[in-house]
């Protein structure tokens, strides 16, 4: 698979995701289930996840504004575990606006910007490829709906059937 062929897979995972949480009780959410400085609820993480696709895109490949300057509720946040308080439909629509921006840049790519080398706001010593840049931020969504999944699971409440094998 190549990076817009697994960015497909996100796509569609997300659908059944968002509806799958739409339809679970706003207290399930919203629950403190983690003890982490970043994350206590699902709702901390339904933000952090486009809040990384969103910053990686734009802030270290692009080097531009972030979707996020967008959208004044989560803007004007202090990040941390405040997200139990959101409402679902207002993460989801920031996260519905950083899929619609990352489509467009993928759009874009060649195999040169998939080669250009970016340095990275967080780790100005490490020099990374577009790719390799891509493949975390997808990686890294998989590995945090995974996490929301047990979390639904903890709550008695059965999770969306993710697996890639789903969509092949």
């Amino acid at each position: 698979m190549n990076i817009s062929e697994s960015y497909d897979y996100l796509v569609r995972a997300r659908r059944d995701l968002w509806a799958a949480l739409e339809a679970v009780p706003d207290k399930a959410l919203s629950n403190p289930l983690l003890q982490g400085d970043r994350f206590h609820s699902i709702k901390d993480l339904v933000f952090h996840i486009p809040d990384v696709e969103d910053g990686w895109i734009h802030g270290d490949i692009l080097k531009d504004e972030p979707v996020q300057k967008s959208f004044a509720a989560v803007r004007e946040s202090e990040g941390g575990p405040v997200y139990a308080n959101f409402p679902l439909g207002t993460l989801l629509e920031y996260w519905r606006a950083v899929e619609t921006s990352t489509l467009e840049y993928l759009k874009t790519l060649t195999d040169e910007e998939l080669k250009r080398v970016v340095t990275v706001e967080d780790w100005a010593d490490k020099k990374l490829t577009v790719d390799g840049v891509l493949w975390h931020v997808m990686i890294h969504e998989m590995r945090h709906t995974a996490q929301i999944s047990v979390l639904l699971r903890m709550q008695g409440i059965k999770p969306p059937y993710l697996d890639l094998l789903n969509y092949l």
